[in-house]
């Protein structure tokens, strides 16, 4: 797999994903599709994501960062291609890698950082380049999912000081986590923006929406 970016750019994106093991991916699915059905499943709608936002990356320059858990770097990159950048999720919960990814796009010199999952099929190159262009007006953009998380949060650098209110006291894997960061960021003063609501691939009864964005076999 070809990734295409420019390694100086100022804009980032940030796909979270993990190795695709059987058994250790996409475990709310198991029941109906078995460890190693699942971890097809993961493996497919990853590398549908980053296939998807390609026009992005050279559209507008951006580059595209893999952070990553559940494997190695080599087995990351026998996954996904040697032209990668790579980078281990580190924290206790997902508010805090989601945090410390956004710490390390801004050290690197990104201004305005778009963090995605690898669970949502319709994503697609319009939603992402809305993304950013709220983001030269806006300190904060998310894309709400329709089971009341998020499948998308972008923020620019010019948060810094307060950005870790976005991810604390957030009930993590409920139905309260787009509502609840809304609330944080108010209590920041953040401008915001939402995009358009779109479906993530985690539980049984998901899996009729797969129809609706994907061919995945």
């Amino acid at each position: 797999m070809q990734f295409q970016q420019n390694r100086t750019s100022q804009q980032t994106i940030i796909l979270f994903t993990r190795y695709p093991r059987a058994g250790k991916v996409k475990t709310r699915l198991i029941d109906r599709l078995g460890p190693q059905g699942a971890a097809t499943l993961h493996d497919q709608l990853t590398r549908q994501v980053i296939n998807t936002i390609q026009p992005v990356l050279q559209a507008r320059q951006v580059q595209l960062r893999v952070a990553y858990c559940g494997g190695s770097a080599e087995e990351m990159r026998s996954w996904l291609g040697s032209d990668i950048l790579l980078q281990v999720q580190e924290g206790n919960d997902l508010g805090e890698r989601m945090a410390d990814a956004f710490v390390r796009a801004w050290q690197q010199g990104a201004e305005r950082v778009v963090l995605i999952g690898s669970d949502c099929p319709g994503i697609n190159p319009s939603i992402i380049e809305s993304g950013f262009k709220y983001l030269e007006t806006h300190d904060l953009v998310l894309g709400p999912a329709a089971d009341g998380g998020y499948y998308l949060i972008g923020l620019r650098n010019s948060v810094q000081g307060q950005y870790r209110i976005l991810f604390q006291d957030i009930d993590w894997g409920t139905g309260q986590v787009l509502q609840q960061t809304l609330n944080q960021a108010q209590k920041a003063g953040f401008s915001f923006a939402l995009l358009p609501e779109l479906y993530d691939i985690d539980r049984p009864e998901d899996l009729v929406h797969l129809n609706y964005y994907t061919d995945a076999e």
